[in-house]
């Protein structure tokens, strides 16, 4: 009986040291994380990231497939400013419904404008037309709101038809609204494959916005 146990207790000994032989580098990290219950088994509980898998894309040309690796492009130049222009609008929102008179939310609106140009004026004259209405969509996509209304209910009904105008004029629509299931359907693969890190971003673009992934 003893020499039994004697023998059990070197099988498991020597699967223990083993084990420990190979994994101690992977495992010398203690992990704690929730659990719930089910049917009395206790059940690690863990958030993991969301993955996200397109379908191959397959063009039917060259042009098109030039014309999909442009929009990459455009989008990545494009975006980190429709999430600087989001946690901008977050933050002047607080901060706009804490002013008591038009003329002080006037005044306020005025002193961010001059920030925002100083700041990135000469930048956002670089975009080109197509990145230009595309910062509209995703500005739309980022905040729930086209440019337009957002442009009225800071600025009022008459700089948002002024400024809808100038846009019209260089082929642009301030109230255009993204639509990622129609036309938008390609810049939203984009935006997602960013949102994953499948595409990386300009690092001192992100950096000059604030920005981390």
């Amino acid at each position: 009986m003893f020499r039994f146990i004697l023998i059990i207790l070197i099988f498991f000994l020597t699967l223990v040291t083993t084990g420990y032989g190979q994994e101690k580098d992977e495992q010398d990290t203690l992990f704690i994380t929730r659990t719930v219950i089910i049917d009395g088994d206790t059940i690690p509980n863990v958030s993991i990231e969301e993955v996200v898998i397109f379908p191959r894309l397959i063009f039917k040309n060259r042009y098109r497939a030039r014309r999909y690796r442009k929009l990459i492009r455009d989008v990545k130049r494009a975006y980190p400013y429709a999430i600087y222009a989001k946690n901008k609008l977050d933050q002047m929102e607080s901060e706009f419904q804490s002013l008591t008179t038009e003329k002080e939310k006037k005044k306020y609106v005025k002193t961010i404008e001059k920030q925002l140009t100083d700041e990135f004026g000469k930048e956002l004259k670089k975009l080109t037309i197509t990145q230009g209405r595309i910062l509209l969509k995703l500005i739309d996509r980022e905040t729930g709101n086209t440019s337009y209304v957002l442009l009225k209910e800071l600025r009022g009904t008459i700089s948002a038809v002024f400024w809808q105008a100038i846009a019209r004029l260089f082929g642009s629509d301030l109230k255009s609204q993204y639509e990622p299931q129609g036309d938008d359907f390609l810049v939203e693969r984009v935006v997602r494959l960013i949102e994953t890190g499948q595409i990386k971003l300009d690092h001192k673009v992100m950096e000059r916005l604030k920005m981390s992934y």
